[in-house]
């Protein structure tokens, strides 16, 4: 009897538990090496080599998913009150989930990677190139494109692909493996499947990134553009 009832309360207990760990997971986050920059001009004045956070981590519930449209959201438990803002990147221990696209007080809406609107700069591991993932054509949950990769790269099968740091994601988050390297794209750049590192059926917690200087890389690369 007293084993039927603990087992009870351990059921009912994992909830909690759930939070405290993904509550955990993001404070992990924010205490990354990858979190952080150089301030190299503080540097020069000091002996100590000196970081300042660029990367800030909340961690939000999935309250709302889809994955079997051709346009797919998911809606966290976190908003403005939160200091959630539009353009966030949203990632879970598995890898990119996709931005934020809407805020509430309270709640924000997420456009998942399963999203033909999304896409976002990533790069092969091994060798650095950079491209852009996107979900593929056929719409299949487990599976996108990466694209605009250099011709002259020579990427191999499973080769994981990550994030390359100049987007709304720190460098290296896990985004998938290449599974197929058979569509080629002809010019300079190449096309290839890959499997994504997410299961984005099974989403229930996830971290949004606060990249701190995101607003002010946006202006500045708007004004490269209106001066070229």
């Amino acid at each position: 009897m007293y084993t039927q009832i603990n087992g009870l309360y351990s059921y009912l207990s994992l909830k909690e538990v759930n939070d405290s760990l993904a509550r955990e997971n993001a404070q992990l986050r924010n205490q990354l090496r990858s979190s952080f920059y150089i301030d190299t001009l503080a540097k020069r004045k000091v002996n100590d080599t000196v970081y300042k956070v660029q990367y800030e981590y909340t961690m939000a519930k999935v309250i709302n998913n889809s994955t079997n449209h051709s346009y797919n959201y998911l809606t966290i438990d976190k908003g403005s009150k939160d200091g959630i803002t539009v353009g966030m990147g949203v990632i879970c221990s598995s890898g990119i989930v996709g931005k934020v696209l809407n805020v509430k007080d309270h709640l924000a809406n997420v456009q998942s990677m399963l999203n033909k609107d999304s896409r976002f700069s990533v790069m092969l591991a091994n060798n650095k190139e950079i491209g852009g993932i996107k979900w593929g054509d056929d719409l299949d949950p487990h599976k996108g494109l990466l694209v605009d990769v250099n011709n002259n790269a020579q990427p191999k099968l499973g080769e994981l692909v990550v994030t390359s740091g100049y987007s709304l994601f720190p460098a290296g988050i896990p985004v998938g493996k290449v599974s197929n390297l058979q569509p080629k794209g002809g010019g300079i750049s190449l096309i290839m499947e890959v499997t994504f590192a997410v299961d984005f059926s099974k989403l229930q917690y996830v971290d949004v990134v606060d990249n701190k200087f995101a607003q002010e890389q946006t202006g500045l690369e708007a004004q490269q553009k209106k001066d070229d």
